[in-house]
C-alpha cells in the first residue's frame, strides 16, 4: 500500500486548518532550502498542534530521568516519536545505553476491531506503505550513529499483533523493567493486552501515556484502562500544551 492510498485518518481540525497543513506540506515539499540546510530548519515546517505534542514528550521524559527502565511505545506508525525520545535520550542523558526505546506496530494498521472501539476505527486504518518498517530501522540508525556509544544498538522495532509479540518480548527479556510506556493503538484489545502484560514489569514512578483517553470517537482506548487500572484509582493527569494526551504516574 502506497502512502497516497492509506485509509482516511480521522481528523479534528477544521477543514480550513486541513488546507493550511497541505500547505506547509507543499512548502516542505518545494523547499528551496539546500540538503545541508533543511534539517537544521525544520521548525519553519513545524505547526503549532505539532510543537506542543513535542514539548509534551519532552516534559513526560523529563520525569522518567530517575526511573529506571526501558521506554516503550504501542503503536509507533510513522516513528516520530521514537526518534524524539531517541533525542531526548541523547540530551539527559547521553551514556544511559541501558534505556533502550522499543517499539511495537503491525505496520499494517489495525489488524481488527470491535464495537467496543467505536465506529471510527476500522482494519486496516493507519497503515504504512510497505517496507515503511526497514526505512525507519534506517533512520533511527542513523540518528544513533550520531549519539554517544553508537555502538550500543539503542532501540528496536517489534512488527506484528501486539496481543502476541509484547508477551513474546517479555518472556525472551525477561530482565526487562518499564519506566515509560507510551499507549497510541486508539482500540480496546491490544491496549488491554499490553497493558496486562507490562504492568508487572513498572516500577513506582514509571509513567503510562495515553493519547487517546476521553476520546469520543475512540473509545475502546479509555475502556481497556478502566478494565485494567480503574479509573477511580489514579490521578488523570493532563498538560495544558495538548488537550489529548494524558498519563499517569504509578
Amino acid at each position: 500500500m502506497s502512502a497516497g492510498s492509506s485509509p482516511r485518518i480521522l481528523s479534528n481540525a477544521a477543514p480550513e486548518q486541513q488546507n493550511r497543513v497541505q500547505q506547509l506540506a507543499q512548502h516542505l515539499r518545494n523547499t528551496p532550502l539546500p540538503d545541508a540546510e533543511l534539517p537544521h530548519n525544520l521548525g519553519l515546517y513545524l505547526s503549532r498542534q505539532t510543537f506542543s505534542r513535542l514539548l509534551f514528550l519532552h516534559e513526560l521524559y523529563q520525569q522518567i530521568v530517575p526511573v529506571h527502565g526501558v521506554v516503550m511505545e504501542f503503536g509507533v506508525r510513522w516513528g516520530q516519536n521514537l526518534a524524539v525520545l531517541h533525542a531526548l535520550r541523547g540530551m539527559y542523558e547521553p551514556y544511559n545505553y541501558n534505556r533502550r526505546i522499543i517499539g511495537f506496530d503491525t505496520f499494517n494498521g489495525f489488524p481488527a476491531v470491535s464495537t467496543q472501539d467505536g465506529g471510527q476505527a476500522h482494519p486496516g486504518h493507519y497503515s504504512v506503505p510497505a517496507n515503511y518498517q526497514q526505512y525507519l530501522n534506517e533512520l533511527l540508525a542513523l540518528h544513533e550513529a550520531e549519539s554517544p556509544l553508537p555502538h550500543k544498538r539503542k532501540f528496536e522495532l517489534v512488527a506484528g499483533d501486539a496481543t502476541l509479540t509484547v508477551p513474546a518480548y517479555l518472556q525472551a527479556h525477561p530482565e526487562t523493567v518499564v519506566a515509560f510506556a507510551y499507549f497510541d493503538f486508539y482500540i480496546n484489545a491490544p491496549t488491554k493486552a499490553c497493558l496486562e502484560a507490562i504492568l508487572p514489569r513498572m516500577p513506582k514512578g514509571a509513567i503510562l501515556a495515553f493519547d487517546e483517553l476521553n476520546s469520543p470517537e475512540f473509545p475502546g482506548e479509555t475502556l481497556a484502562f478502566d478494565e485494567v487500572l480503574g479509573l477511580r484509582n489514579y490521578a488523570i493527569r493532563r498538560s495544558p500544551l495538548n488537550p489529548l494526551i494524558s498519563y499517569i504516574v504509578l
